[in-house]
């Protein structure tokens, strides 16, 4: 299988400390409806690390009956800095239906390089699941190096795509000549998309199209079917918001954007350690929101 396009990395909406289920249906309704290729429940920009095991289930279970009489694919965040609960977790989104697992690396842990390829390597061979690598060594502590990525790739055959959020054209291009022309780069950044896609990245697992997931989706496709200038007009266009959703720790500022855009559907609310927006961060957003997307946006 192989995953191009745009795929939203799903925040997770809670209310009043809990999951909020409809809040969390109609957002993925509103991607579908949008056009975009996948959702990504429970990654990180889900705050998957302070979500409970049943919590993060739940909310791969409503995504994939959500989504399961549309086209769109759904790509269950299951990573972990524990090899046995990433392990668990991805068995049960397998179990659940989805059709792939995100796996971002192992965090805190600092293991070497040969500690993630065995990480990766014991999750592979525990499901038939197809699985996307997610390199953020910016978060997590640690690079996914090249030369790990050619490594599992060649040993791995369900392992077919990654999620670059590293920052850098170069090491993208270092990849795409590396790795043969049927496993997949997706940008994790969404104002390095463009970018990515110029190199050889074949689509976004974005942050920006929860918010704006059809003029995300256009941008990616205007670059696939040849229409360069569109794509970065569009580029160009959305350029301050992709920025602003990271003002602050993510998913802080996206929620926030949500809740000003949907405030009767979504709430800003996050669970600690991670709290509100700042003041000035707050009133940057809305002046983002009100200057580059008035009149774009679902409703």
């Amino acid at each position: 299988m192989k995953f191009c396009g745009t795929y939203t990395a799903l925040v997770t909406p809670f209310r009043g400390g809990e999951l909020d289920i409809p809040a969390y249906r109609w957002l993925i309704e509103q991607q579908i409806a949008a056009g975009v290729d996948g959702v990504v429940p429970v990654g990180t920009t889900g705050e998957s690390p302070t979500l409970t095991t049943e919590e993060h289930t739940r909310a791969i279970q409503v995504a994939v009956e959500v989504a399961c009489n549309s086209t769109v694919r759904v790509i269950a965040g299951t990573g972990s800095n524990s090899t046995a609960e990433a392990i668990h977790l991805t068995q049960e989104a397998e179990k659940l239906g989805a059709h792939g697992a995100l796996l971002v690396a192992p965090y805190y842990n600092k293991p070497s390089q040969e500690g993630i390829y065995r990480h990766y390597r014991a999750i592979s061979v525990s499901t038939r699941l197809p699985l996307v690598l997610y390199n953020i060594p910016g978060r997590c502590g640690v690079e996914i190096s090249a030369k790990t990525v050619v490594r599992l790739v060649e040993g791995c055959p369900n392992i077919v795509a990654l999620k670059e959020s590293g920052g850098s054209v170069e090491r993208v291009s270092q990849l795409r000549e590396e790795l043969p022309d049927s496993f997949t780069i997706l940008s994790g950044d969404d104002s390095l998309t463009l970018p990515f896609l110029a190199v050889g990245a074949e689509g976004v697992v974005s942050v920006a199209s929860n918010v704006i997931p059809k003029q995300v989706y256009q941008m990616v496709h205007a670059w696939k079917i040849g229409q360069s200038r569109l794509a970065m007009q569009l580029h160009y266009k959305y350029f301050p918001l992709f920025k602003s959703l990271f003002v602050e720790t993510s998913p802080v500022p996206v929620k926030y954007a949500l809740s000003i855009l949907h405030s009767k559907r979504i709430s800003e609310e996050v669970r600690l350690p991670l709290c509100e927006l700042t003041e000035p961060s707050k009133g940057y957003i809305r002046d983002i929101l009100q200057s580059s997307t008035s009149g774009t946006l679902l409703s």
